[in-house]
């Protein structure tokens, strides 16, 4: 019997995590592996719903159904978007793999990390918003910590729709 991996996405609903969504859909998951959603909300939505919850461990594993029902992921205060889940929704009927979100709340770079540890993942796919020079140095950049501080692979997608700065 095959070893299932555990793939993990890290989303934010934007452009660039859609891209890295769509790369690992298209180039790394396989047929019998979960692909695992890591969204990280700001802190400051500690007191909606089930988030009061959840805030030390992260949410539980949320199946796709579930995760495309407003109703449940509003408790969560995530919105993913209709693009995101349309190409969930194909890797998950087409090519066989379980689709599950989990959520956590505060830093990104640190509960991206400890969510490598938490599920455990096999490795990481997260997209790059491409910030240069004065920006990422004001703003940091969550990637370059991941990639500092995972304890797996991680791969790094750029948005191909971006312009060269």
């Amino acid at each position: 019997m095959a070893v299932r991996r555990k793939v993990g996405i890290a989303v934010d609903f934007s452009p660039c995590s859609r891209e890295a969504l769509r790369w690992a859909s298209e180039n790394l998951v396989k047929e019998g592996d979960h692909l695992i959603l890591i969204s990280v909300q700001p802190s400051s939505n500690y007191e909606q719903g089930a988030a009061q919850l959840w805030q030390a461990t992260g949410s539980p594993l949320i199946p796709l159904m579930e995760f495309s029902d407003p109703s449940i992921t509003k408790k969560y205060g995530v919105k993913p978007d209709a693009e995101t889940l349309s190409i969930l929704n194909t890797v998950s009927h087409q090519n066989g793999i379980e689709v599950m979100a989990k959520i956590y709340w505060g830093d990104a770079g640190l509960k991206i990390c400890e969510a490598i540890a938490d599920v455990p993942l096999n490795c990481l796919i997260m997209g790059s918003r491409g910030l240069t020079g004065l920006k990422r140095a004001l703003l940091g950049s969550v990637s370059r910590y991941v990639v500092n501080h995972a304890v797996c692979p991680v791969a790094i997608v750029k948005d191909s729709h971006q312009s060269h700065r």
